[in-house]
């Protein structure tokens, strides 16, 4: 069956980045230096080729995907609810200072990108990587042997790279991807099938 390629991004800077506030599910813009990101972003894939872009409806996601949308001639971005940010809970709009005092052992987890991390009234780790997966599942069948850009957060990006590297679910990963970063992705048949690609497919 023919592969769909999909770019998956990381939304521009917000203010809460800057101040290491968890964000999850609350919706933040992007700040000034965010929308440059996002800018910088389109003219990195100003020869990709897309034929669509699909955004998680937060606002920091949304926007992103809306500048590289209007910057490529691309009609304005679909949304997918399974693109959004992991649910972080209680601790959602706590800074990463206060949470230091309120609960250090918790944060200690966030800082490392533990995905087994529990927050209460959140998602757990399956909950979130069944949807992600599903979402981008959906998008690669919707979209057969087309290229799409996925706009979306850091920790949905955590789930994607391990899951084209093989690494079970709990893996800790070492590194964090940023503004404005991108992974490319071939899915044939069905997500369990992608590979990352070391470069962008020739359009």
């Amino acid at each position: 069956m023919t592969a769909t390629h999909i770019c998956i991004a990381r939304h521009g800077e917000t203010d809460w980045n800057k101040r290491g506030v968890l964000q999850g599910w609350l919706d933040v813009p992007i700040n000034t230096l965010g929308r440059a990101q996002a800018h910088a972003l389109a003219a990195s894939l100003a020869g990709a080729g897309f034929d669509a872009v699909w955004s998680s409806p937060l606002s920091r996601s949304l926007e992103t995907a809306d500048i590289v949308a209007s910057a490529l001639g691309l009609p304005a971005p679909f949304c997918n609810e399974g693109l959004k940010e992991k649910h972080f809970g209680a601790v959602q709009g706590i800074p990463k200072t206060e949470l230091a005092e309120l609960n250090p052992a918790l944060l200690e987890q966030i800082l490392r990108r533990n995905p087994a991390a529990e927050f209460a009234g959140g998602e757990s780790l399956d909950e979130f990587a069944d949807r992600v997966l599903e979402a981008l599942t959906d998008i690669g069948e919707r979209h057969r042997g087309d290229r799409i850009l996925v706009v979306t957060h850091g920790w949905v990006m955590d789930v994607v790279t391990r899951h084209i590297s093989g690494l079970a679910r709990h893996t800790v990963l070492h590194v964090k991807r940023k503004n404005g970063e991108c992974v490319w992705v071939e899915v044939a048949e069905e997500l369990k099938a992608a590979q990352a690609l070391v470069h962008p497919p020739t359009p």
